[in-house]
């Protein structure tokens, strides 16, 4: 039963015996989006929960970490162990933000707002210079700029671990998948 009610702006899908299902696909023919009747489900193909946030300062790549600045907005972090980390910004590698919060229509236009992944997956910027990273090891930020690295010091680190590392760097710097989980 597909029923459309345009009097109470309701749209139902399935029926008693026969779950309601809907699939939205991409331009290749992919779903990327199933709200799934059966299971009681909503699956996302992204893998991170995003939102919006305005930067100072110039436009920043994916995976570059950031720190909360002045009024709201973020910028690149540029010191180890830095409390204020606000997370990594989003879209680096596939599959992007699963979830994006705060969007606005033209809000890709404007350069100066990012997707901050908040939670999740999502390739970082990672610098393994001085220690070399493994998987699972908690990550804080970097002297180098936009850069997470492992952290030293656990008990130091309160408040300003990022997340772990999901793959290990023996050194010098890379883009990594890393599981956001701001400590």
């Amino acid at each position: 039963m597909l029923t459309f009610d345009a009097s109470f702006a309701l749209l139902e899908v399935g029926a008693t015996g026969n779950e309601g299902d809907i699939r939205v696909r991409d331009d290749a023919g992919q779903i990327r989006i199933h709200l799934d009747g059966a299971a009681g489900g909503i699956k996302l193909s992204g893998a991170d929960c995003a939102e919006e946030f305005e930067i100072a300062g110039p436009h920043v790549d994916p995976g570059t970490v950031l720190v909360i600045d002045d009024d709201e907005r973020l910028r690149v972090s540029d010191r180890m162990c830095d409390r204020r980390v606000a997370g990594v910004v989003s879209g680096a590698s596939a599959p992007g933000p699963g979830i994006r919060l705060g969007w606005t229509a033209g809000g890709a236009e404007d350069r100066r707002w990012v997707p901050l992944a908040l939670c999740g997956r999502v390739a970082c910027k990672l610098d393994a210079r001085r220690h070399p990273v493994r998987t699972g090891d908690l990550l804080t930020t970097s002297s180098l700029p936009g850069h997470a690295m492992r952290v030293a010091d656990p008990a130091g680190s309160v408040g300003a671990v990022l997340g772990k590392a999901l793959r290990p760097l023996a050194s010098g710097t890379g883009l990594v998948p890393v599981l956001v989980a701001l400590q």
